[in-house]
């Protein structure tokens, strides 16, 4: 009988993407899917779950508080949408307002950088 301790700890290494691929490998080799009843999630375990998680590819920038230096904080929104100065200053009042959407990780990471330097409390969602 295999060891189920050390087969647990090889499983608990693997990243989401080999997880994934390996309840791949296994759908086809036993003819299942883990999308099966009760009964079958219940042999394929965490690994079912693993499956339906996808990795965020778009985030947004949430203003939830333009902050002290809300001069500031209008002049970075108009600098990132290129907003007339009314319109960034109508989003700068407005309660979680979005200042960007749909844009890559790394790009929301950046302008969320510069409305925290600029005194604003800013959300990556």
């Amino acid at each position: 009988m295999a060891d189920l301790a050390k087969i647990v700890e090889m499983l608990s290494e693997l990243t989401v993407l080999e997880a994934a691929d390996l309840v791949k490998s296994l759908e086809e080799k036993w003819g299942v899917s883990a999308a099966a009843p009760v009964a079958a999630m219940a042999v394929a375990g965490p690994a079912a779950v693993v499956e339906e998680v996808e990795e965020k590819t778009e985030f947004d920038v949430i203003l939830k508080n333009p902050g002290p230096k809300k001069i500031e904080t209008i002049k970075v929104i108009r600098q990132l949408t290129n907003l007339g100065l009314v319109e960034a200053k109508n989003m700068a009042e407005a309660a979680d307002s979005k200042v960007m959407t749909g844009i890559s990780k790394e790009a929301a990471e950046d302008a969320k950088k510069k409305l925290v330097e600029a005194g604003a409390e800013v959300v990556v969602a």
